[in-house]
């Protein structure tokens, strides 16, 4: 059954997922959990949080020098990743200190899909957000109009 991001609430939600999701880069799996949350935001696709433990041990690099803020979650940081010989900067983030009502993403972290190899929600290949602030992850199952969009700088 498909879920339309307009049915998705503002200020948004976070719960666990017990699907399984991977993370491919540099031909190497980085991340293979059932353990996620996903944070579900008005227009926007499901953002997969994962435990911080389920990553690979090595492949984030945390350099400190940048940071944005959301309205709801707080403070983000930012990762670097590398792994297999190749490295992409600030594809991955955490809230250390996340705000009230997402403390169970404390630490956990989200990849940009786009600057992966692949992403995965079970057995189904992700398909990035469009736009390049956005992170969110696009499944069969997902339905728009997404923001990142041409045209949805707006809303």
């Amino acid at each position: 059954m498909a879920e339309s991001v307009w049915d998705y609430p503002r200020p948004p939600r976070v719960e666990a997922s017990d699907r399984r999701i991977r993370v491919e880069f540099s031909g190497e799996t980085i991340v293979d959990t059932r353990r996620a949350h996903r944070v579900l935001e008005t227009s926007h696709p499901p953002v997969y949080y994962v435990p911080l433990e389920d990553v690979v041990p090595g492949v984030l690099d945390e350099p400190g020098d940048r940071t944005t803020f959301c309205e709801w979650k707080g403070l983000a940081s930012y990762y670097d990743v590398a792994a297999g010989g190749k490295r992409v900067e600030r594809c991955a983030w955490t809230y250390h200190e996340p705000t009230r009502g997402f403390e169970v993403i404390r630490d956990a972290v989200a990849f940009y899909p786009a600057a992966m190899d692949a992403c995965w929600v079970d057995e189904e290949r992700v398909e990035p957000q469009p736009g390049g602030f956005y992170g969110g992850w696009i499944t069969s199952d997902i339905v728009g109009p997404f923001k990142g969009e041409p045209g949805t700088s707006g809303w």
